[in-house]
């Protein structure tokens, strides 16, 4: 009898078709991928650069992941992101100054205030959609930096407010190499979670909402309910990202968590794809990567034309936009479109059409 060779992906159990990691290739690929996150800190001992730029990296997955959740699967569109950082970063740092909490209980902690901030704004939804949602969450932006600049007591003001380096027993996280494992434990737990959430029922009522709202409330989903849900978890993850934030930096100030940041934001996630995991991680990594492969370039091209230096440099800003713009005409559904058509095509190799 002839071995018989399958063509395709097969799923014989609702468990099966329901499992994270439901072929062996991604399995691989995920414990490839945890085991050089634990060995790149020491391989790139010698960059710092490096070092501070996975951090960065890290930070923007879970910001990235948590404004996909309300805009890309609840179709709730949030101009508010940048701001919910500062919330939870400020929060993170009076918790730690005033009740001399350690930083792992004052991350969740300033999670949680954010999360109630973010319901707060998030009360229009019912209400508003589209445009005009966003100009209400643009809105949200503007009182919370208002807030940030006034409240001194709490923020520090326009000086600002430092962060201590977070310790666990007599173990201090005092260096990027230390932070970094930190970072990405939060990252991986983030990623986790969110990837559950949309196998459970509430995930599921997200992305009905989303597609089609009318049809959702007459299948008994509470739209009011599942869309401050979306805005809660939305501004939690956006908390511990500033969280996460604050504590890497060592020192915040309201500039950090301008409208600049909000719109970066919600760059990463249509870039990325809206409504997928793993497009939060590219749209991060890509937005992250960007301005400084510009910087690089432009510093190249600088000292082979010194007399245009000035003028190349100041081309940045401009051919970081023209990047994005062409990105988005030739790959509209973003990065993470592009990955499920190449694994597509493979998974059905040889008969691939």
């Amino acid at each position: 009898m002839s071995n018989v060779h399958h063509c395709g992906d097969f799923r014989q159990t609702y468990k099966e078709d329901m499992r994270i990691l439901q072929t062996r290739f991604i399995r691989i690929c995920i414990f490839s991928l945890l085991v050089f996150l634990c060995v790149f800190p020491i391989l790139s001992k010698n960059s710092p650069y490096l070092i501070s730029l996975a951090n960065t990296i890290g930070i923007a997955i879970v910001g990235a992941l948590g404004i996909n959740i309300v805009t890309g699967f609840t179709g709730q569109i949030s101009l508010g992101q940048g701001a919910f950082l500062g919330v939870g970063a400020f929060s993170c740092a009076y918790l730690q100054s005033r009740y001399s909490m350690p930083f792992l209980l004052a991350m969740p902690c300033a999670g949680m205030i954010t999360a109630a901030v973010g319901m707060v704004f998030g009360i229009p939804s019912l209400r508003l959609k589209g445009l005009y949602l966003a100009i209400a969450t643009l809105s949200a932006q503007f009182i919370l930096e208002y807030l940030f600049l006034h409240l001194e007591q709490f923020t520090g003001g326009s000086n600002g407010v430092q962060f201590a380096n977070p310790a666990v027993g007599g173990f201090e996280f005092d260096t990027d190499l230390k932070k970094f494992y930190l970072i990405y434990a939060v990252v991986v737990l983030a990623v986790l979670f969110a990837t559950n959430l949309f196998r459970s029922r509430d995930g599921r009522a997200f992305i009905a909402v989303r597609d089609h709202y009318l049809s959702a409330e007459i299948m008994g989903i509470n739209l009011f309910y599942y869309r401050l849900l979306s805005f809660a978890i939305s501004s939690f993850y956006a908390g511990i990202a500033g969280c996460l934030w604050g504590m890497y930096t060592q020192y915040i100030t309201p500039e950090h968590f301008t409208i600049h940041e909000s719109i970066n934001y919600l760059s990463m996630i249509i870039i990325g794809g809206l409504g997928s995991i793993i497009g939060s991680i590219y749209g991060a990594i890509f937005m992250t990567l960007l301005p400084q492969i510009l910087t690089i370039s432009t510093g190249a091209l600088a000292n082979i034309y010194p007399g245009a230096g000035d003028f190349i440099i100041s081309l940045k800003e401009g051919i970081f936009g023209l990047i994005v713009i062409l990105f988005l005409i030739f790959e509209p559904d973003g990065m993470a479109h592009r990955w499920r058509l190449i694994k597509a095509y493979w998974k059905l190799y040889p008969f691939s059409y």
